[in-house]
């Protein structure tokens, strides 16, 4: 049962996503674009890069189940839930940078993204969180995106300082991996930050 809010939402329901799932580019040749089926095998070969499974503890066990996360993306973007982009450079995917965990009454979203290896170190991760987030506190009327990262991943945390998340606190033993339960550093970015 759903109770009614005493103020209006933050993003009314369907202008989110009134369209197509927008493609953005960057100044440096970042292109961030829907997933296409053809991109299943850059995905399979990512999650097989022991730093990405290192932090994610999702992971597709074959081309055909990665084209069924991208039809559940496809999903999530006509319902308003969730997004997931194809960071690619020159056509190459490189990354990925994902929107989930919509509340449009509070006008809401988390942000999570991994690099291949090839591509670490060279702004791709701060790159795509910053045109992601130039959209989505922007025309996607977004007020506040956050994310989190293990303590233990010093890499992503310098990320998110360097696409202008504050460090808003620490999560304590907040999420499970691999090794065992982590410390969560939790860092947001609402629409009018510098």
């Amino acid at each position: 049962m759903s109770f009614p809010l005493s103020t209006p939402s933050a993003v009314p329901a369907g202008t989110l996503t009134t369209g197509p799932q927008p493609t953005l580019s960057t100044a440096d040749g970042l292109v961030l674009r829907p997933w296409e089926d053809e991109d299943a095998p850059a995905v399979l070969a990512a999650y097989r890069d022991p730093e990405i499974r290192r932090w994610h503890t999702r992971r597709p066990a074959s081309e055909e189940q990665v084209r069924q996360w991208f039809a559940h993306f496809r999903r999530a973007w006509r319902q308003a839930t969730g997004a997931s982009w194809a960071v690619t450079r020159d056509s190459d995917v490189v990354g990925r940078i994902v929107l989930g965990g919509f509340n449009l009454d509070d006008g809401e979203a988390g942000c999570a993204y991994w690099v291949v290896p090839a591509a670490r170190g060279t702004g791709v991760a701060s790159g795509a969180l910053r045109a992601l987030s130039a959209w989505a506190l922007g025309e996607g009327r977004l007020h506040r995106l956050w994310l989190d990262h293990s303590t233990g991943n010093v890499a992503s945390c310098r990320v998110a300082v360097k696409a202008g998340y504050r460090l808003e606190g620490t999560k304590r033993s907040a999420a499970v991996h691999d090794d065992g339960r982590h410390d969560m550093h939790l860092h947001a970015r609402v629409r009018g930050d510098g």
